[in-house]
């Protein structure tokens, strides 16, 4: 038994794991299996206390401390630390009159929407329900809401947080206003959050679903989505995403080893009008689009809930003109298969990301009107270097398209925080991590 994981089951309620026990490799690996995380314990805390103690356990000890839930947006960074694992840390409490909630840093998207679609009320979702809804925000959060609300991350009041001495906080725009703005879309280096409130908001009348058809349908699709999404309302959110199913008995058959076309869409009030570029389409194989309950957000774009190992990069695109759609088309997806990649998809941002309030956290606002971000499995370190090529492949022929910043939350390895922000808010950012964390107690996957 190593002495750190002696010390720290002397000052914790939760489960030590050091390394060589029993258990520890399982702990250690997070969301994206194919990140290598080389912590020196994992503690899976019980309950705040436990955050603050370890906290100040490892500043005196003179080893960093990083926080996850499900370990969505994991990278190395976390080599040699104390990883604090905060699923325990679930409990929710909505406020309907107040259109707020408070939930612990281990709370999933999925189990907020459960207690707050009977109110008519929903949070910022992202598209995954299994999602923890803290890194989510803490990177700055784009989801189904982003076009008519902005970046999950400016709808937080309060942050409850240890920092780096070991301290217990409340931190909002008035007790602590650089630290509220560091932690709203500035990711996890300057505390270790342990409970957010936000505001929720209510979502009236939802419409959506999954459209999909064959890729050989691929560029009437991708020009019926250039045009819908210059029509687009705010209350309309809609992604395309290129995507190549595994031949897997798990897979429905008339999926299974397929390269598809899908777009997902979520309409919130009367502004379905532009779906008609997509009805005239011949050839859809699904076509699930109905009323929806807020809980049923989740599931339109159908994506795994069970981890596994994944190469990701996100871009920022500047515009969807027709030389996109060729990259797209002869690049992204030569004869109409992204293989080796499983998907290739492009949000269309804009709206409120394009207005952020005079008020906004770090993650500020987007300028962008797009969002690419490309996926591929990766089981073995020669599947790594396929996939990578392929993503360079595409972003190369992007290269005039491209912005060169990306959010928080789609960085991956060979990235860092600066990639995520404008120089001004990285000279802020590091002017608050010196402030509050000099030695680099605490270490977000992204450091700034």
């Amino acid at each position: 038994m190593s002495g750190i994981g002696s010390d720290l089951r002397r000052v914790v309620r939760g489960r030590v794991l050091a390394v060589g026990e029993e258990g520890f490799e399982g702990a250690r690996v997070p969301w994206n299996s194919a990140v290598e995380q080389r912590v020196s314990a994992v503690v899976e805390v019980a309950d705040a206390g436990d955050v603050a103690a370890v906290v100040e356990y490892a500043a005196k000890v003179g080893v960093a401390v990083t926080a996850q839930a499900t370990g969505h947006g994991a990278s190395e960074a976390a080599e040699g630390t104390v990883l604090v694992k905060t699923v325990a840390l679930d409990g929710i409490e909505v406020d309907a009159r107040r259109r707020s909630a408070r939930v612990g840093a281990g709370t999933q998207w999925g189990a907020l929407s459960e207690r707050t679609a009977p109110h008519g009320l929903v949070g910022a979702v992202g598209s995954s329900p299994v999602v923890g809804i803290a890194g989510y925000t803490l990177g700055g959060g784009i989801g189904w809401f982003a076009r008519s609300r902005g970046f999950a991350a400016n709808a937080v009041r309060a942050v409850e947080c240890v920092v780096a001495d070991g301290t217990h906080m409340l931190v909002t725009a008035e007790t602590d206003p650089e630290l509220f703005w560091a932690l709203r879309g500035g990711g996890g280096d300057f505390a270790v959050v342990t409970a957010l409130e936000f505001d929720l908001f209510e979502h009236g009348a939802l419409y959506g679903g999954r459209m999909m058809w064959p890729a050989d349908r691929a560029e009437t699709v991708l020009a019926a989505y250039r045009e819908a999404a210059l029509e687009a309302a705010e209350g309309l959110s809609i992604w395309v995403t290129l995507m190549q199913f595994p031949p897997f008995p798990q897979v429905p058959e008339v999926l299974r080893g397929k390269a598809m076309i899908a777009v997902d869409v979520v309409a919130a009030g009367e502004v379905t009008a532009p779906l008609r570029w997509f009805e005239a389409i011949a050839g859809v194989v699904m076509d699930n689009r109905r009323p929806l309950d807020a809980t049923e957000l989740g599931g339109i774009c159908m994506e795994p809930t069970n981890p596994s190992p994944a190469r990701v990069r996100g871009e920022l695109l500047t515009d969807f003109s027709s030389h996109v759609t060729d990259v797209l088309l002869n690049v992204a997806a030569p004869q109409r298969s992204v293989s080796p990649l499983a998907l290739v998809q492009v949000r269309h941002l804009g709206g409120a990301l394009h207005r952020p309030p005079v008020d906004a956290g770090a993650a500020g606002g987007i300028r962008e009107p797009y969002l690419l971000s490309m996926l591929g499995p990766v089981p073995t370190p020669e599947h790594a270097a396929v996939v990578a090529e392929r993503q360079q492949a595409v972003v190369s022929a992007l290269h005039s398209h491209v912005s060169g910043r990306k959010p928080l939350t789609y960085l991956d390895g060979g990235d860092s925080a600066a990639d995520a922000f404008t120089p001004d808010t990285v000279v802020r950012l590091r002017s608050i991590k010196r402030r509050y964390d000099p030695e680099g107690a605490i270490r977000g996957s992204f450091p700034v």
